[in-house]
């Protein structure tokens, strides 16, 4: 693993950070095929788009051609699917969630010259699209579906309770290294789920090396060791989270799980 797999992150786009993350976790993707095929999909853009003068036209033609041409879609039935976090299986499947869809059609719309950006809005990945002296449009991109404010404020009242009131920060636009560290915990939690524990490793190990001593990753990185058999490494996070939270309810879950480490034969590695 390079240490400084996440240095200059923000010179890239999403979507190229995203394949820079990928291909730490999962060496053997095909980065070339991936710039390849993105390439071939913005030269298919340009020569459709060129046909509209109107801006907010040529926008709705980049979503039709995405969404009903090409046949990108939310995967609605495995939603936290791993494949739906590498982007050459997106690309591949056609199928993805908001931060993967996004990052796709957020490279194309600023490669095309649309005022794009992403937002990290609470309960999902968005798009804005700041039209100069309009109103800015909001981009559902799990579906491609333009959203109204008054369902953004019912999305985070889902979240968050009635009392929920939609502020300015909820719809800051994101920077690149932001966005790759929550792809990171979406990566590492349906790698996980998957028990490919092995490139969930590579995940923590990732995000550790962002913020070397944060408490929680520490502790899933020690469960992680733990499904390995790596029982003396994972009992060294368990008391590192112990000591550092405390008074964290996983406490004193940790504290059970160090018995049953007592209880393991040691493995060395």
């Amino acid at each position: 693993m390079s240490d400084l797999w996440f240095n200059g992150l923000e010179d890239l786009e999403l979507v190229e950070g995203a394949l820079r993350l990928c291909s730490q976790v999962d060496p053997s993707i095909n980065a070339t095929w991936v710039e390849l095929q993105l390439e071939k999909m913005l030269d298919e853009a340009e020569q459709v788009l060129s046909r509209e003068t109107n801006e907010k036209a040529r926008f709705d033609a980049l979503l039709r051609m995405f969404y009903q041409e090409w046949g990108f879609q939310g995967d609605y039935e495995n939603y936290f699917s791993s494949e739906n976090a590498f982007v050459e299986k997106v690309l591949q499947r056609k199928k993805g969630i908001p931060v993967s869809l996004g990052a796709l059609l957020l490279y194309l719309g600023r490669k095309l010259g649309f005022p794009i950006e992403g937002v990290s809005f609470p309960t999902q990945f968005l798009l804005v699209v700041k039209w100069p002296d309009m109103k800015p449009d909001y981009v559902n991109p799990f579906n491609g579906e333009y959203v109204a404010k008054h369902t953004l404020l019912s999305w985070l009242k889902g979240a968050e309770g009635n009392a929920a009131m939609l502020k300015p920060e909820h719809l800051s636009i994101a920077d690149t290294s932001t966005i790759i560290g929550r792809w990171l915990g979406v990566l590492k939690g349906a790698l996980m789920r998957e028990e490919r524990y092995t490139q969930a490793l590579e995940c923590s190990n990732l995000a550790l090396s962002l913020v070397p001593e944060d408490p929680y990753e520490i502790r899933d990185r020690g469960f992680i060791y733990q499904q390995l058999n790596c029982f003396q490494i994972a009992r060294k996070d368990y008391e590192f989270f112990i000591e550092k939270c405390p008074n964290d309810p996983a406490a004193d879950m940790l504290k059970l799980q160090l018995k049953s480490i007592d209880d393991e034969p040691v493995v060395l590695h």
